[in-house]
């Protein structure tokens, strides 16, 4: 840091914050450290009583901490993605509308392995809402080497970026509640209402529904209509468990659907069967879809609802934070649930 006179410190970074105080009207800082001195601050700055200050002299082999934060938003920005004006070498990342939040993590632990920079984020592969806070990135110290920014943008380069949202589709869905009890109308079908909150949620809607009784050639048939009117996603309620009754899946496999897995690693949800029907997804949801607050359901749909392909190794991977504890007050997706 250098002592020099006010009048010569236009475009200097302040080295200290600088206090002002008017008496019986306001007593605080004026100027943070930090701050690059405008012609504008000079004459607020004497009658402070600043005379002279200490400034950095950035080199020109460095950044300082505001021009750094903002060449990394604009670098770790994909898709849906925006970023806040840089206050002290900070920035806040934000969703520019609702949809799948992903975050390049390998690229996430390079850039925060390299020093002078940090980058903290939320959970990814999860449901944000515009303006929701994603992460922050901020330069630590007021000045950064150009060498560290010029690294991460070799390091980001032909990438998937760090930061991007995939919009929701609007798939048309169509519904198929099994079940001879509700077939018969011994009890009201309370499958159907569910599941058309939850794809409001995302924007769609079911544009063919069918209650049928637990006879695996009715369901198959229903399954493979549902495919010739131009259903984008079937979802198939009840009839998952191993009792003699139940004959959603194998009603499922009948249909010729390729089966990523019947069964899943995630409580509630453990009977969960998803597949694929040529590129349809297809679920068979089992009862504590209609019950419980969150399920297995609840963590793969919105992947589906962005036009994620779903894989094996994908559910598999959700044993890790896959038991929901049932929260007297859920916070679901602000919990761990479904994070790994």
């Amino acid at each position: 840091m250098n002592v020099i006179r006010t009048e010569d410190a236009v475009g200097m970074v302040l080295g200290h914050d600088i206090t002002e105080i008017v008496p019986g009207e306001f007593k605080g800082v004026a100027f943070k450290k930090g701050h690059i001195i405008t012609e504008n601050d000079i004459e607020r700055l004497l009658r402070i009583g600043k005379e002279h200050i200490y400034v950095f002299d950035l080199s020109e082999d460095e950044f300082h901490e505001d021009e750094a934060a903002v060449r990394l938003g604009e670098l770790f920005a994909g898709s849906g993605i925006s970023f806040s004006e840089p206050k002290e070498g900070k920035i806040n990342i934000n969703p520019e509308y609702k949809g799948l939040l992903k975050i390049n993590r390998d690229l996430l632990d390079e850039v925060n392995d390299i020093g002078d920079i940090c980058v903290a984020t939320i959970h990814g592969d999860r449901y944000v809402n515009k303006g929701d806070l994603l992460g922050g990135c901020r330069i630590i110290p007021l000045t950064t080497k150009k060498e560290n920014i010029y690294k991460i943008e070799e390091l980001a380069k032909d990438k998937e970026p760090m930061f991007q949202v995939k919009p929701f589709k609007k798939f048309k869905t169509a519904l198929i509640v099994t079940g001879s009890e509700v077939y018969k109308g011994r009890i009201e079908d309370k499958f159907g209402p569910v599941i058309e909150k939850k794809l409001k949620f995302f924007g769609s809607e079911i544009f063919y529904k069918e209650i049928v009784p637990d006879e695996l050639e009715t369901i198959k048939e229903k399954i493979l209509a549902a495919k010739e009117k131009g259903a984008e996603l079937i979802i198939v309620t009840g009839g998952m468990s191993v009792d003699p009754d139940d004959k959603t899946p194998g009603a499922i496999k009948a249909t010729g659907a390729n089966i990523i897995t019947y069964g899943t690693p995630i409580l509630p949800g453990a009977m969960l069967l998803f597949a694929y029907l040529d590129d349809i997804p297809v679920f068979g949801l089992p009862g504590c879809v209609m019950f419980a607050k969150t399920t297995a359901f609840d963590l793969l749909l919105p992947k589906v609802m962005a036009g994620e392909k779903i894989y094996r190794k994908d559910i598999s991977r959700m044993g890790y934070g896959g038991q929901c504890i049932s929260c007297e007050v859920c916070t679901f997706p602000n919990c761990h649930f479904g994070k790994h």
